[in-house]
């Protein structure tokens, strides 16, 4: 199994194979309801094959295991959007310069194999969020004198920073993160003097409204499914107390009927 696999995106009938066996073992009492609580939180904000292994290594999950990651090939996974985004050809904007002012490339637009910007006392903004992408690799070269650039990528998008700074720097902080499968590679080169190169990674507007309205219905529909494993736990407990005290009135009848019988016999002996 090669290092990286467990990092693979787990779909929504993965999360939902782990939750049943949790909901099982709470059932069997191999969970108490805290465990039980805590285990299918996690679940449902799990985003990796690895970080749901752990909430079913010790127990009896069965056939509705999380499917084994070593059974996952990268090749296996669809590139999703990302092969409709490199687009080849030439980039609808090849550079940008901002000399006491500023300069900015954002929304639906080509980015170049290479795209060359300058600042001098004065910023650029590049945004890679919504364009698409002549080649799955493409080099951002930034020069900033006293001056500054950001560089706004997707998530998914592999990031590599290779500029040079005196007196200034360039943000290595996304450097490391695996990019998706068939997604671009950003490559960030240049000069900073006095100046800076910022990279960061974000989602658009769209996709954060989106992502917040997936976790609102992800936890309403997890306290749906607690609300009613509660109440199915609470009918279980009432009808086994209710056998209960069936069991202890008989029992009491019982006794109680012999007692009555021993009386009733040792009256009608006194009587003859």
């Amino acid at each position: 199994m090669t290092d990286d696999v467990p990092e693979l995106r787990a779909s929504d009938a993965d999360r939902e194979r782990v939750a049943e066996v949790l909901r099982d073992a709470v059932a069997e009492g191999r969970l108490d309801m805290e465990e039980f609580e805590e285990r299918l939180d996690a679940t449902y904000k799990a985003r990796t094959y690895g970080e749901l292994a752990p909430l079913t290594r010790d127990l009896p999950v069965g056939a509705v295991a999380v499917p084994k990651v070593d059974m996952v090939k990268k090749s296996e996974v669809p590139d999703g959007s990302w092969a409709d985004r490199i687009v080849g050809g030439e980039g609808s904007s090849t550079g940008g310069v901002a000399v006491m002012s500023g300069f900015q490339r954002k929304g639906r637009w080509t980015v170049p194999r290479r795209f060359n910007c300058f600042a001098f006392w004065g910023g650029g903004e590049i945004d890679l969020r919504e364009a698409n992408f002549a080649d799955r690799e493409v080099v951002i070269n930034c020069i900033a004198i006293m001056g500054g650039m950001q560089v706004t990528v997707p998530p998914g998008v592999e990031v590599v920073v290779r500029g040079l700074g005196i007196m200034g720097g360039f943000d290595h902080r996304e450097e490391g993160v695996p990019g998706d499968p068939g997604a671009p590679r950003v490559i960030v080169t240049g000069f900073a003097f006095w100046g800076g190169v910022g990279v960061e990674r974000k989602r658009t507007r769209e996709q954060r409204q989106e992502f917040r309205e997936e976790r609102r219905r992800e936890k309403l529909a997890r306290r749906e499914q607690q609300r009613e494993l509660r109440a199915s736990i609470r009918d279980e407990q009432y009808e086994a107390h209710h056998e209960m005290l069936e069991e202890h009135r008989d029992m009491w009848r019982h006794a109680h009927g012999d007692r009555r019988e021993r009386g009733r016999r040792s009256r009608e002996r006194d009587e003859d």
